[in-house]
């Protein structure tokens, strides 16, 4: 019996296919948009995905703002889950899953303008047992300030057969 793609391959796979392609990250940040609907209501934008690395990109808009004017602090928690969630699906190796179990985040300063997170994750060559895993993502605005940090712990292990 053929094993189905793990969600990291299913991305690693579009992202392989649309990002070389004229408006290609544009779609594949829709696609996850669509299948994560309240992450993409932020219209978070990938820049960069490889196996255990992402990079992604939020633009300063009212829908992501808060009261002060400066991006909410929610919208920051989000943005990191979402780079290390995808840092960590795309690392994965096969047959193995991954669900969030907690997230921690530090805010720096206030966050305004367009902002880069990037998460690398380091995972093992194989999940026989569930493990878990702690992957640190940094928010940086334009200048290169780090506005804040997050800290997500993922579940890692072999995937469930139904």
């Amino acid at each position: 019996m053929k094993q189905s793609k793990t969600v990291g391959e299913q991305a690693t796979y579009l992202w392989k296919h649309l990002s070389p392609l004229p408006g290609g990250k544009w779609l594949f940040s829709k696609l996850v948009g669509l299948t994560i609907p309240y992450t993409g209501s932020m219209q978070p934008r990938v820049l960069s995905l490889q196996k255990g690395h992402a990079i992604v990109k939020l633009h300063d808009r009212r829908r992501v703002r808060n009261h002060l004017k400066s991006i909410h602090a929610i919208a920051l928690a989000n943005l990191a889950e979402f780079t290390t969630g995808l840092a960590t699906l795309t690392g994965m190796p096969p047959g193995s899953r991954a669900i969030l179990t907690g997230l921690e985040i530090e805010y720096h300063k206030k966050a305004r303008g367009t902002l880069e997170a990037e998460s690398i994750s380091e995972l093992p060559a194989a999940t026989l047992e569930e493990q878990s895993l702690q992957v640190q993502a940094k928010i940086f605005d334009a200048e290169g300030d780090c506005v804040a940090t997050g800290l997500a712990t993922w579940l890692i292990g072999p995937k469930k057969i139904q």
